[in-house]
């Protein structure tokens, strides 16, 4: 070997050397050295995940082959890391098995004394505080246990953990999983801890309103923050308008929430828009849940939350493009939540497809299992398809996440009328009429399973005039007095009803129906003139296309008297021109029933 070589060859021993040199007793007298295991967290540090997860496989595969290579502590570190590149990769079932092995070999190390640090060996203790804490890596594998959808594991990793030693992230999980669990005392007791030690825990918050805790209660685990920090006096007015959305009293949420957007440092917020925009929608009022989501969608382009509401309320208004864009445009900032799926679904079941409404709906699930829009989805395409039982659990599940929800239960109740179990649907109707309180839309519901019995038409016409007079441009409540009011044939009350209610309001189904009563009492032209209308609103209702398409073939009779006479003109020459009309005719005939079919 010449001296070149020798020179090469001794200059990569010291190299490796210098890697693996805790392995001898020189670390103590060299501790300014790195070893191969710092340069190993200094990349995870990095967010080098790539490479950690490259290096650390070579070597725990070396120390496998000699287990005297590494140390304990060492060899826990590199599977502490190695687990988290797999974690980052998002492969949880492997991360739990290497996060499983580190604990092992945690357990094994505090058995030893080499690796309890002593107060007096200064060299040791920077050691010792570069080792991964074993909370946080139980934390992390109940993260993997979390995307696994295997909650009880999660939650059972997590209890191991002491009281005393839990962080508060580490809280909020365990609250949430007991939440979800249907565990409401462990789940009010994690929640309380997290606020005791982050009282500006928003989140918190809202779990424990959600479980039913008083707003006073949870205000005053606040009180000393709000008075001791400048500009937080508006949190307590916070606290109080979403108790109220907790609670169901919308209309108070919605009077709070406007007065805290009003105020200049609040005006604008989008989580705020956001919220007036559901509470809204659960009032029923559409129009303004339209505006709201509308604006906060204005304000942030890249918004994600509640426009699967705001697809599906587009979509009830026939305005069918615009959710197919909307759905696209969601799709371009996340495919990993389930409001661009739901938002697709929604265009796919009022397209009349149903069995991709249901996958689509299956697959926002599958992202997103507490997603109640996808849980509606889905149990409506079940329901149009004839799966009511299967339809059932879904609308169920729906109530148990949101039982402040009316269209939960409207969903429900639904798919018990189409069941002919009118019993049931009218025992959920007034449970949800006690339990909601008196207002219009739980008039309306329990009216509507009223109508399906005739012994209850007079209470449903009760109910239909309690809730009318409450809210008179309550779409629903007018329909199905409408309804009624047709039973009874009561055309002129009926067409006065709709009149005073599409008054101050534009509807397809209010068009459709006062076309329908217009027919009856032979008023054909402002008949045809309304069906037109419900069609410029919505171009896919085919009720609205089927009443035009009637009153047509009802002219016709006239129509084929006219050819008659004009059959009859023999030898006036002018035959073949209306020969040449008639098919021209025939064909802009067949065009606009083409374009009304779109």
């Amino acid at each position: 070997m010449d001296p070149g070589e020798a020179a090469i060859l001794e200059s990569s021993l010291r190299i490796l050397y210098r890697l693996f040199a805790p392995l001898s007793p020189l670390p103590a007298a060299l501790p300014g050295r790195m070893n191969v295991i710092d340069h190993v967290r200094d990349m995870a540090a990095a967010g080098l995940h790539s490479n950690v997860r490259l290096l650390s496989s070579l070597l725990l595969t070396m120390s496998n082959n000699n287990p005297e290579l590494f140390s304990p502590s060492q060899k826990y570190q590199l599977l502490v890391y190695h687990a988290d590149s797999l974690f980052h990769d998002k492969e949880y079932r492997n991360a739990v098995s290497k996060y499983t092995m580190a604990l092992q070999q945690k357990k094994a190390l505090s058995k030893t004394s080499k690796v309890r640090p002593s107060t007096g060996n200064s060299a040791s203790t920077p050691q010792s505080q570069c080792l991964p804490s074993e909370i946080e890596v139980k934390y992390k594998m109940a993260e993997c246990y979390t995307m696994l959808k295997q909650d009880k594991d999660a939650i059972a990793i997590l209890d191991g953990i002491p009281s005393r030693q839990r962080t508060p992230k580490i809280n909020m999980m365990l609250a949430n999983l007991y939440k979800k669990a249907g565990q409401e005392r462990p789940s009010v007791t994690s929640y309380k801890e997290v606020l005791r030690q982050c009282p500006l825990a928003l989140d918190a918050i809202l779990g424990l309103l959600s479980l039913s805790v008083k707003g006073a209660e949870v205000a005053s685990m606040t009180m000393n923050v709000i008075q001791t920090v400048p500009n937080l006096d508006w949190l307590s007015v916070w606290i109080k308008a979403y108790a109220f959305v907790h609670t169901g009293d919308n209309s108070r949420a919605i009077n709070t929430i406007c007065s805290l957007e009003k105020k200049s440092l609040l005006r604008d917020n989008v989580d705020l828009l956001g919220s007036l925009a559901d509470l809204y929608f659960r009032a029923g009022d559409n129009k303004n849940s339209v505006l709201k989501f509308e604006q906060a969608q204005m304000l942030d382009p890249y918004l994600i939350k509640g426009m699967d509401v705001y697809g599906y309320l587009l979509a009830r208004e026939g305005r069918l493009e615009d959710v197919e864009n909307l759905g696209c445009r969601l799709f371009n900032i996340s495919d990993q939540h389930a409001e661009p799926w739901v938002v697709s679904g929604c265009h796919s079941f009022y397209s009349k497809r149903y069995s991709r409404a249901l996958y689509l709906g299956a697959k926002a699930i599958q992202l997103n299992s507490n997603s109640v829009q996808a849980l509606l989805l889905k149990g409506a395409a079940l329901r149009n398809m004839g799966r009511v039982q299967e339809a059932i659990i879904h609308f169920r599940e729906a109530i148990r996440l949101a039982p402040c929800r009316l269209d939960c239960y409207e969903g429900l109740i639904e798919c018990y009328l189409a069941s002919n179990s009118i019993r049931e649907a009218m025992v959920m109707a007034n449970n949800v009429y006690k339990t909601l309180g008196a207002n219009a839309q739980t008039l309306t519901l329990l009216a509507t399973v009223c109508l399906e019995d005739p012994v209850t038409q007079e209470k449903a016409k009760t109910l239909l005039d309690k809730a009318l007079t409450q809210r008179p441009d309550y779409i629903k409540a007018v329909v199905k007095k409408a309804e009624l009011l047709s039973r009874e044939q009561k055309y002129e009350d009926g067409i006065a009803l709709l009149r005073n209610a599409l008054a101050n309001q534009s509807d397809c189904v209010l068009h459709r129906i006062l076309g329908d009563f217009l027919v009856a009492v032979n008023e054909y032209q402002e008949a045809m003139d309304q069906y037109s209308i419900a069609l410029s609103l919505d171009p896919n209702d085919q009720k609205s296309l089927e009443g035009m398409q009637k009153m047509e073939k009802e002219e016709s009779p006239t129509d084929a008297t006219q050819e008659e006479d004009v059959d009859d003109m023999e030898g006036s020459g002018e035959e073949g021109d209306l020969e040449g009309s008639d098919s021209e005719a025939a064909q802009w005939a067949d065009q606009e029933q083409w374009f009304g079919m779109q």
